[in-house]
């Protein structure tokens, strides 16, 4: 794996910090980001998506779906309640704690988490503000647009 410097980017952009930051937390946890749960991401929508993470083992009380600082943060911690009495002659099933992070884009929000047969299922929504969409300017004639300047310069005098 290589190294990136991303000094020269800091230096001749203005606003691109979260881009660069970004990049920054790739590159470190790309190495690190353990492969414990398996999991899928797929689209559903136009704008909506689901984490599909495979829990085995693990009740809906041992899991913990949060959101902050833009990440998408799902740990599991088995409770040690009736481990100690089993027995096991094999034991495949893996129940050991973890943490897995996906990072938010913008206006990208969870809308709900659910645990069923094994597996849990996060849903994501993506909702760009009206502000941001893109929207149709209406181009008015020459004529028009003359008339509307001299009745709003005549409410002025």
């Amino acid at each position: 794996m290589r190294n990136f410097d991303l000094a020269p980017l800091y230096r001749a952009t203005v606003g691109y910090d979260q881009i660069a930051d970004l990049l920054d937390r790739v590159m470190a946890s790309d190495m690190s980001q353990p492969t414990y749960p398996p999991y899928n991401i797929e689209k559903t929508d136009d704008d909506a998506y689901r984490i599909s993470i495979a829990v085995a083992g693990f009740a809906a009380d041992d899991l913990s779906v949060e959101v902050k600082d833009g990440a998408l943060v799902i740990s599991a911690r088995k409770s040690e309640e009736g481990e100690n009495t089993r027995s096991y002659l094999h034991r495949g099933i893996a129940t050991r704690a973890f943490e897995r992070r996906f990072q938010l884009a913008d206006h990208v929000r969870v809308t709900g988490a659910s645990h069923a047969d094994g597996m849990l299922h996060v849903d994501l929504v993506r909702e760009v503000p009206e502000a941001l969409k893109p929207r149709r300017i209406a181009i008015q004639s020459a004529d028009t647009v003359r008339e509307q300047d001299v009745i709003d310069a005549e409410k002025v005098n």
